[in-house]
């Protein structure tokens, strides 16, 4: 579910948000698809039937993701099952993308409902699919557990920075859900047509998944630091250290 209000949350004078409705935030994202999905979703929105509800997305987006963990450890039996966590990816994308998309549309937004069921579904969808991978025989636990700490922290971050800035940004560069959605499918895809690239480091053996998770996990935490420096020397020019505040 998405909020599309624009403006800061500005204290008034006894600190509680005064200039903005609590919940509401400008959002932003500069990642690779937003355009084309800004473009495709309404339209997708409005071609639903009147009975499905953004609720009914939000939990198709939520089984999809219980599924895809799923489907991966059930890639120790075949690695056919990551045909269906392809496809579950896309289902996956839909119920999430849609159910805050079809609230706007309908002009049915609930924008405090919304913000805290999203967040809380992207958190259980993240751990799932990161648990998943980590126990299929294409990823290290260790590693499918960095990849979900890391978008955890990242997302913990967003949150923040929505309640402090008012600015929701949730894509980090050109990365987005929607484009790790892709790179998965892509990953899943090579890993069934061509023969497993596996490296042996010290007794370790890692595979693609693995190297490319690994980089995406210090990405991300490269990410967080980048972003959480910016924003405190942000706030403290807002907020000058040893200024008295009668």
């Amino acid at each position: 579910m998405e909020l599309n209000q624009t403006g800061p949350i500005l204290p008034d004078d006894s600190g509680r948000p005064g200039a903005r409705q609590e919940g509401e935030h400008e959002r932003t994202g500069g990642f690779a698809l937003a355009r084309f999905e800004a473009w495709a979703l309404p339209r997708m929105a409005r071609a639903l039937p009147a009975w499905v509800t953004p609720d009914h997305l939000t939990g198709l987006g939520l089984l999809a993701s219980t599924m895809i963990a799923v489907a991966y450890v059930l890639t120790n039996r075949s690695e056919n099952w990551l045909w269906a966590v392809n496809i579950l990816l896309v289902v996956q994308w839909y119920g999430d993308s849609l159910d805050g998309t079809l609230a706007r549309v309908r002009r049915i937004e609930r924008p405090r409902y919304g913000y805290y069921l999203d967040h809380l579904t992207d958190a259980y969808s993240t751990l799932a699919i990161g648990l998943g991978l980590g126990f299929s025989p294409y990823m290290l636990l260790s590693v499918g557990l960095a990849i979900s700490i890391g978008y955890l922290l990242l997302s913990i971050n967003v949150y923040l920075e929505t309640h402090v800035f008012g600015e929701f940004r949730l894509g980090h560069g050109l990365l987005g859900p929607t484009e790790a959605r892709l790179l998965l499918i892509a990953l899943n895809t090579l890993a069934l047509l061509l023969t497993p690239m596996r490296f042996t480091l010290r007794g370790v053996t890692f595979t693609l998944f693995d190297i490319i998770g690994v980089a995406g996990a210090l990405g991300m935490f490269g990410i967080l630091v980048t972003r959480a420096a910016g924003n405190l020397r942000a706030l403290s020019r807002l907020e000058p250290p040893g200024v008295r505040r009668d």
